[in-house]
């Protein structure tokens, strides 16, 4: 994928991207992939392939750690956009999946779960999380049945003071075992979100998610599409690559090390039949390096393995990927290196 390139990816481009660029510095790549997550390319005007009355809409979806979001916008899309782990934090950024038909365009925003931040990458995650709160048409509020409610109060009723339509997703209801339980949890929620409308669900089972589909496209307004109908995503192949590997660590390593590490693509050489990977994998500490390599490099070996097979089936072709392991000290502290890692602008 050529880095001057600043359309979105398409479900084509998956399967076809042009060729990248070879061999460059992480942050040369970093600010190529900033211009082109920064630079969708706007819908055509008029665009005659759209039915009378199309509508068109931004839908953000927030809340707690850990409660299901990434696994609800990707069953919403209808693919997989957002990595999904049983660990929090696994959302960094503000990653967009889009839904086209011909009489509508939702552009759903999975975003960082609100937390009390510890460090400067935190309150960045937060910064997405309370901007989401601004631009939507639509908030999705997500909880699940095991949250408490009261976690991050000051948040919460920020939402409740929201004047767009809010939908709150009680998720996770598989998990409960009678019908009283619910009742109860939805009787909670309605005291504190009185003017959202509640869907409890299960986005893990597809439960009610349909139902939840058909009310978005109801509140939706009518108007143009934002972005080209082909869009999927704002983000490039390339970040899909670093958040393949970030979730093989987060799978594989416990305790601080799996949220001290960063994942940058150096090289994506992409030929007709196969790409060439090269990624850099950041800690902050020593000690953290030698745990990500393992014994005789046999744990990094396994990460590699993993990624790449999930890589493949991401673009459709062979990849050779090569991982590396370097330390970068407090990064999650440093503002000079969280703007080298797209964290902050």
């Amino acid at each position: 994928m050529s880095t001057e390139n600043t359309t979105p990816i398409t479900p084509d481009d998956i399967a076809n991207l042009e060729a990248a660029e070879t061999a460059e510095t992480a942050e040369a790549m970093l600010r190529d992939d900033a211009s082109i997550i920064g630079e969708l390319a706007p819908a055509p005007a008029a665009d005659p392939k759209l039915n009378p009355g199309h509508k068109s809409g931004f839908v953000n979806i927030v809340g707690n750690p850990n409660v299901g979001k990434s696994t609800l916008m990707n069953d919403l899309v209808g693919e997989r956009v957002s990595i999904i782990t049983s660990k929090a934090q696994t959302t960094r950024h503000r990653i967009m999946g889009i839904v086209n038909t011909p009489d509508y365009q939702i552009v759903f925003s999975d975003t960082p779960g609100v937390l009390a931040p510890k460090y400067k990458l935190q309150e960045s995650m937060l910064s997405y999380s309370e901007g989401a709160l601004t631009d939507a048409d639509i908030l999705l509020y997500v909880t699940d049945v095991v949250e408490d409610p009261t976690k991050n109060a000051d948040f919460l009723a920020k939402v409740a003071k929201e004047k767009i339509p809010v939908l709150l997703v009680i998720n996770k209801i598989d998990l409960i075992k009678s019908q009283e339980e619910l009742e109860a949890i939805v009787s909670r929620w309605r005291e504190l979100l009185p003017n959202a409308q509640i869907f409890p669900t299960s986005a893990k089972e597809h439960f009610n998610v349909t139902n939840l589909m058909t009310r978005i496209v109801e509140l939706l307004p009518e108007g143009d599409p934002y972005f080209g109908k082909d869009a999927l995503t704002d983000k490039p192949a390339r970040f899909f690559v670093t958040e393949i590997i970030r979730e093989k660590i987060l799978l594989n390593y416990d305790k601080e090390v799996p949220y001290s590490t960063e994942v940058i693509v150096e090289k994506f050489e992409e030929k007709e039949k196969s790409i060439h990977i090269m990624a850099v994998i950041y800690v902050e500490r020593d000690s953290q390096k030698g745990i990500i390599i393992g014994k005789g490099g046999v744990k990094l070996k396994h990460i590699g393995i993993d990624a790449r097979k999930d890589i493949e089936k991401f673009f459709g072709k062979s990849v050779y990927l090569e991982l590396f392991v370097k330390v970068e000290p407090n990064w999650r502290n440093r503002e000079n290196k969280l703007k080298q890692f797209g964290y902050v602008e």
